[in-house]
């Protein structure tokens, strides 16, 4: 069975490389509703993302797997459900699942903010969340975790001594935490928020997505970093293939190298105009369907990035 070929999308006979944007899982993993960060296991047949309320208050960790060609419809993982959950990433041997939660450490009562959270497969399924201890978290707002293969957890943070509003850090692993989290600098960190991150299994290639930069084309924008040593090479913005008017986040590569995949606004609710007059059955159908310009999730060939060989 195909995994990530467009062939595999919902069973449709789509043939030919993905050189365009395409939504993902049109009607099932992307629909009317506000989905977001996509993350796969290792065969590429489950899927786990984020649904949300249109106001991203309420966020759940929900998963479709791959069954005869088809996505099934979505359940709320195990973990999930009760507080607001987001930006799952699984771990490259996919026997963790890193998230951002806003569900108490201690107590009944919801955090302000998020922090970092891992869960890890049994014999049985998911265990129990476990709250990453300082000085990973920390008194801020910590989301958008990324591991390594080697364990390094690479985040979000608006943590006090960073560039900006918020920043990109990453922490090693230790015998029994994490090391202390080291700001990716001057070279990726901006006076703006850098607010997501994904980073390669292997550490050479690091996509995040920033606002207020002075080349961004939305109101956030994905960008592009290699590794060479231990230097990352000044940031490129993905273009407008990419990129958008609206939210282009949540960056993340497919386990086998292939695609891209990313959650944008985009849609034709930024358009400023249509290609002729809509009747109101047209408009109904625009607002009830993927494409909306609420969250959803795209696809594209990795090769349509702008990386060095």
């Amino acid at each position: 069975m195909c995994l990530f070929a467009a062939s595999c999308l919902l069973g449709q006979a789509m043939q030919g490389a993905i050189r365009e944007p395409a939504i993902f899982g049109e009607g099932v993993i992307s629909t009317r509703d506000y989905e977001s960060s996509i993350t796969f296991a290792r065969d590429g047949n489950t899927a786990y993302f984020v649904k949300s309320t249109p106001d991203l208050n309420f966020r759940v960790i929900v998963v479709s797997r791959l069954e005869q060609g088809k996505w099934s419809t979505p359940e709320v993982v195990s973990f999930s459900g009760q507080y607001s959950d987001t930006d799952p990433c699984l771990s490259p041997d996919g026997k963790k699942l890193f998230f951002a939660s806003r569900r108490p450490i201690t107590g009944t009562a919801p955090k302000a903010d998020f922090d970092l959270w891992v869960v890890e497969m049994t014999n049985t399924g998911w265990g129990e969340p476990r709250h990453l201890n300082a000085p990973v978290n920390s008194d801020s707002q910590e989301t958008s975790p990324s591991a390594t293969a080697d364990g390094t957890l690479y985040f979000s943070s608006n943590r006090d001594g960073g560039k900006g509003a918020a920043d990109l850090y990453r922490a090693k692993p230790g015998d029994r935490d994490y090391s202390t989290p080291e700001n990716l600098g001057d070279m990726i960190n901006s006076p703006a928020p850098e607010i997501q991150v994904f980073t390669s299994a292997d550490e050479h290639i690091l996509i995040f997505a920033a606002a207020g930069r002075r080349d961004g084309m939305g109101s956030v924008d994905l960008y592009l970093s290699q590794r060479t040593g231990d230097a990352w090479s000044k940031p490129v913005n993905l273009g407008n293939k990419i990129n958008s008017s609206g939210v282009d986040s949540a960056p993340r590569i497919s386990p086998d190298g292939k695609y891209f995949f990313w959650t944008s606004t985009r849609g034709y609710g930024f358009e400023e105009q249509q290609v002729k007059q809509l009747r109101y059955a047209e408009l109904s159908n625009k607002l009830q369907s993927a494409g909306n310009s609420l969250g959803d999730i795209y696809q594209i060939d990795l090769n349509a990035l702008p990386l060095r060989q």
